[in-house]
């Protein structure tokens, strides 16, 4: 039973510490990206493209299954 609360201890000492640590983390502006957003909408178009061209290989793999098939 002795062991429950050593470990019930050091748990609530280590969530201190990394609460501690996430505190510092975020005074010291490590979570505030301000470059990122700007350029995130030079890369919309790329993204856009990109689920587009996704979404048309299906369609290519049909035609190629659709061509042998004849074949």
């Amino acid at each position: 039973m002795e062991v429950v609360y050593i470990t019930i201890g050091v748990s609530i000492i280590v969530a201190v510490f990394f609460f501690i640590v996430f505190l510092k983390s975020v005074k010291s502006g490590q979570y505030e990206d301000t470059y990122t957003p700007s350029v995130r909408m030079l890369f919309d178009d790329e993204l856009v493209k990109d689920e587009k061209e996704g979404s048309k290989e299906p369609e290519k793999a049909k035609e190629n299954q659709q061509t042998n098939n004849k074949n």
